[in-house]
């Protein structure tokens, strides 16, 4: 078979439009994590939705609405407990450490094999099926939608947390709001790179975004931008040279962030060579 014919393929067309969609969010919602330097909740999140996927496994419901569950339930309980920058980081450490427990024994108590499972610890993008580009696409368009309607309200509140409170903007009402649109983006990008790779896809191109750029536009466009490049092009060298696409993805995401600070570093370089 041809590549041509190989990328016509049907699941390949699927993990194309999955990918597409995920990109969309993770770029999105991504700057607003590396801007709010919450990197860490977004790491956490991803790791307790795999023990509800777990525990959904057990009850026999499907994977997917045990993830969703845990990864909302887990940032709305992060957004409520850890809205000051203070609290922040205990609040997801004791939320995470809680989970990972629950999912350890939700699969020492499953007798059967927990295949739908670990496949959410990897990522399954070619093995995407038409539903879940539906639900995929369907969740992706929610979070898009509802970070261009609050953008300036959740930079303000990014940015400077005291002065938007001051405003009158309810900083911990926008907190839960984000923490949400974060367990959402996060639920739609394991399906492609899985748990323990979601956190690249959502932070890296958002980091290297913000390391070339400090206008917000231009950064939230670049961050979108890198997020959809890494997906397309990991899709395709996964598809032609082999290997797992969810490396591909984030090894392109990580190198994305990679040449910006060295980038960064010459430009630096290069200014203090000419001021001397």
């Amino acid at each position: 078979m041809s590549l041509w014919s190989l990328l016509l393929t049907p699941f390949v067309k699927n993990a194309f439009y999955a990918v597409t969609a995920v990109a969309f969010a993770a770029g999105l919602v991504g700057y607003f994590v590396v801007l709010r330097r919450q990197a860490f909740a977004a790491h956490a999140i991803g790791h307790i939705g795999f023990a509800g996927a777990a525990g959904a496994v057990l009850l026999g419901l499907s994977p997917m609405t045990g993830l969703l569950v845990f990864c909302l339930g887990a940032g709305l309980l992060i957004g409520l407990g850890g809205a000051s920058l203070d609290d922040r980081d205990a609040v997801v450490g004791v939320t995470l450490t809680a989970a990972l427990g629950l999912g350890v024994l939700f699969i020492s108590l499953y007798s059967g094999y927990a295949n739908a499972t670990y496949s959410i610890l990897f990522g399954q993008i070619l093995g995407v099926t038409v539903g879940d580009v539906w639900l995929v696409a369907a969740l992706s368009i929610a979070v898009v939608l509802v970070v261009s309607v609050v953008y300036r309200p959740m930079l303000f509140v990014s940015v400077d947390a005291q002065s938007a409170e001051s405003r009158g903007l309810s900083v911990r009402g926008l907190s839960l709001l984000f923490m949400a649109l974060l367990a959402l983006t996060t639920v739609v990008a394991i399906q492609i790179v899985g748990v323990l790779l979601v956190f690249s896809l959502l932070v890296a191109p958002a980091a290297a975004a913000e390391v070339v750029t400090r206008r917000p536009w231009r950064a939230l466009v670049l961050s979108t931008a890198l997020a959809l490049t890494s997906a397309w092009v990991g899709l395709f060298l996964g598809v032609w040279i082999g290997g797992p696409v969810s490396f591909w993805i984030t090894a392109l995401a990580s190198s994305s962030y990679l040449v910006a600070r060295l980038g960064a570093g010459w430009r630096a370089r290069a200014a203090l060579a000419v001021s001397a």
